[in-house]
């Protein structure tokens, strides 16, 4: 891991089901990852036993759902999941990126 990123060197990876991903960086205690969704894509909702997670909108919009409360966020906006709370979204416009960071890392996006 070096101590900077740049975007533009490095390439997405696609996850599918029109959601791709790149690592910004990370460290023993945090990761930060840009994740870009075509309109209408969706993270699934699901929890996390370990992580605590953040996801900042960078571009575009999202109906969010944390613990069975939706709302629309659009950029600037974020949403807050502590371990263990259901969450998940979907992108309500093309190109709508999270900037998602958790807290440990998560070592299965780095495998």
């Amino acid at each position: 891991m070096t101590a900077f990123f740049n975007s533009a060197e490095t390439p997405w990876d696609d996850l599918g089901d029109g959601v791709t991903r790149k690592i910004v960086g990370h460290t023993d205690q945090l990761m930060v990852v840009h994740v870009r969704f075509e309109k209408g894509a969706i993270g699934a909702p699901h929890a996390h036993e370990f992580h605590d997670q953040i996801g900042y909108v960078a571009e575009g919009s999202f109906e969010a759902e944390i613990n069975g409360e939706k709302r629309i966020v659009k950029k600037g906006d974020a949403y807050i999941a502590p371990r263990t709370f259901m969450h998940g979204a979907v992108a309500l416009e093309e190109g709508s990126v999270l900037v998602d960071c958790f807290s440990p890392p998560r070592e299965d996006f780095l495998s």
